[in-house]
């Protein structure tokens, strides 16, 4: 499991939200690091089989790390930069369109 070192940069403690629980971030961590460091390993789960899926490249090509962050579905967590007070939840099942008119 990945582990924290003690300290680091002053003033950089944010908060995010994973379904209701806060989860420590940094603020040069991306959702998926937090998420990590936090003790959460699944994202997402497949549509088919309902598999739990989580970060697997931490590069953008893989997409296991899709999630929905503040309302908006597909998001992939390893690219995304955390913001104190994200809210994150899991993707379950197939993609969704999100439609925004």
């Amino acid at each position: 499991m990945l582990t924290r070192p003690p300290g680091g940069p002053p003033g950089n403690d944010l908060t995010i939200w994973f379904e209701g629980a806060p989860i420590a971030a940094r603020a040069s961590d991306s959702v998926a690091v937090a998420l990590l460091a936090g003790g959460i390993v699944a994202t997402r789960s497949t549509a088919i089989s309902g598999s739990p899926r989580g970060p697997f490249c931490m590069m953008g090509a893989c997409f296991e790390c899709l999630a929905v962050v503040d309302g908006t579905s597909n998001v992939q967590t390893c690219m995304t930069p955390v913001r104190d007070g994200m809210r994150v939840f899991r993707q379950d099942g197939a993609k969704q369109i999100n439609a925004k008119f």
